[in-house]
């Protein structure tokens, strides 16, 4: 009984794309068949009709009869597919003897590239990329790093607060250097740096804005020395600036590091005989540093007898501007493009 209906379906599958002339009629041959109410599906549904004996044979004969709908169903697919490909190509040619529309390419921004180099550098040696809040707390920005409510450093820094004293946009990164210790509990080493948005109420010039991005590096582990800082500086300044270019040391003053240096590049413009870049000193300060202090290690949870580091950090936009040579500062924030296109992708990379 099942096996006539099986052959007549089978000869009715072999025959039944000889008249299809399109991808409308073909999809509506395919719902015909193979649709939820299609011929080959409602047959497969009566294999619950057929004895047991003969189940076995009823199901290879509608597994071939769909396999052969649907073979021929994606020849005659292909078909069409090509067909209508190949008057697409005829119709729509293109003559690549015409000019070519110039297609103006966007450029990376120099202060995020200098930033993603800085990063990728770090990163080689170690170090993770952290980020933190710009909206901080008074005691993570100023009383951890040791600079106590009064102190003169305070008024230095001339901070931009929004709820009475206790909340402002950081003035640095450096509270980010304290919530990293706080995490590693006195417990870890530390290698971190944070590239990250500062706040300072400043008057915008052409060297000066109230808002601007700060590197700050910090490293916490046993016996670290100046040394150490000194090797890690030459590192990242012979990346920017080149092989050739030397580091020197002058003492200063942080709150929060003992002892505390100024960070000098010897110039890459006169290469040390002098110049308006280094102001004839053959010198350029690009960062401060310094040991961190034992009662910043000690407020975040370290032991000062046992664990030391250093800290480091520097303006991104200062250091763009030394390897560019870009005067004003203000060409970093604007859309002006006569400013910005000297400085296309290949002079970037």
């Amino acid at each position: 009984m099942y096996n006539k209906e099986l052959q007549n379906l089978l000869e009715e599958v072999n025959k039944c794309f000889e008249n299809i002339n399109s991808l409308k009629d073909l999809e509506e041959l395919h719902t015909f068949y193979m649709g939820k109410n299609g011929k080959i599906t409602q047959i497969n549904q009566l294999i619950k009709e057929v004895p047991n004996e003969e189940k076995r044979e009823f199901g290879m004969k509608v597994n071939e009869i769909r396999t052969i709908f649907n073979e021929s169903y994606e020849n005659k697919k292909n078909s069409f597919l090509d067909e209508e490909l190949n008057k697409k190509l005829i119709n729509e040619a293109i003559d690549i003897t015409l000019p070519a529309t110039k297609i103006s390419i966007g450029a990376p921004n120099i202060l995020e590239k200098l930033i993603e180099t800085v990063e990728e550098v770090f990163m080689s040696m170690g170090y993770d990329v952290v980020d933190g809040p710009e909206i901080e707390e008074d005691k993570f920005n100023f009383e951890m790093l040791n600079i106590p409510k009064g102190h003169p450093a305070r008024d230095a820094q001339d901070t931009f607060y929004i709820e009475g004293e206790e909340l402002l946009l950081r003035s640095q990164t450096s509270p980010v250097q304290v919530r990293t210790m706080l995490e590693g509990k006195g417990e870890v080493p530390i290698r971190m740096i944070c590239p990250g948005k500062t706040y300072r109420r400043d008057d915008d010039d052409a060297t000066h804005s109230h808002q601007f991005m700060q590197i700050e590096g910090l490293l916490v582990d046993k016996n670290i020395s100046l040394s150490d800082l000194k090797g890690t500086i030459d590192v990242i300044v012979k990346k920017l600036f080149g092989e050739s270019i030397e580091t020197r040391f002058r003492p200063s003053y942080y709150q929060f590091t003992e002892p505390s240096v100024e960070v000098d590049i010897s110039c890459f413009n006169c290469k040390g005989e002098g110049c308006n870049i280094c102001k004839n000193t053959g010198w350029i300060t690009v960062a401060g540093a310094g040991v961190v202090h034992p009662n910043v290690l000690k407020m975040s949870g370290y032991d000062p007898e046992e664990w030391s580091g250093f800290a480091f950090g520097f303006g991104a936009e200062r250091m763009a501007m030394l390897k560019y040579g870009i005067n004003d500062i203000r060409a970093f924030y604007n859309t002006d493009l006569r400013e910005s296109r000297p400085f296309d992708r290949e002079e970037v990379e």
